[in-house]
């Protein structure tokens, strides 16, 4: 009798792991799921701030994360008949510079391609470089007409790298690590 009480114990014991690790396992499989809606989420609800922004408000934020970013002499001169360029900014790569010219635009929708050429062609002559950010994306256009042999480059931030930078540089975004302490009542009930 005392060894049928012993098998019966521990088959329970494992039928009770089993159900654990199942649960365990499910749990799991589903954090990826819940991770990807929080990205997701943070990032609506900061492209939603930065839409409500002034376009001037917008340049002054595209200036600070240059800055953050290690640019320096970063100005904004967006302004009325800018000419397509809302600010200049250096960036030192050891012993180098570059003179780097961006264009903002808070928009919801896609860049494309003319955007990119209309950019392009207000750096002639002006920039070794041209840096375009949106809150926007762009169209794959877009991204080929920036990246054009025998022109000037032009770097493409769009709403989703915005982001991330704004993110990474703690830019009107906190991110907090939140400890989430859970008791298995099961496990003691195995003692």
């Amino acid at each position: 009798m005392n060894a049928e009480e012993r098998e019966r114990s521990r088959l329970k014991r494992l039928a009770d792991k089993t159900k654990n690790t199942a649960r365990v396992s499910t749990a799991i499989e589903m954090q990826p799921t819940i991770d990807d809606e929080v990205a997701s989420d943070w990032r609506a609800e900061l492209l939603s701030s930065l839409l409500n922004i002034a376009p001037d408000a917008f340049e002054r934020l595209s200036q600070r994360l240059l800055r953050e970013a290690g640019f320096v002499k970063v100005e904004v001169r967006g302004k009325t008949g800018d000419g397509g360029i809302d600010g200049v900014g250096v960036l030192r790569v050891n012993l180098v510079s570059f003179q780097v010219y961006f264009q903002c635009k808070r928009w919801k929708g896609s860049v494309g391609s003319k955007d990119i050429r209309d950019f392009r062609g207000a750096l002639q002559g002006r920039a070794d470089k041209g840096l375009f950010i949106t809150t926007g994306n762009f169209t794959s256009q877009a991204s080929e007409e920036a990246t054009r042999d025998g022109a000037i480059a032009i770097d493409l931030i769009d709403g989703e790298r915005l982001c991330d930078l704004l993110k990474q540089y703690e830019l009107g975004v906190k991110t907090e690590m939140v400890e989430k302490v859970i008791v298995s009542a099961d496990w003691f009930k195995g003692l």
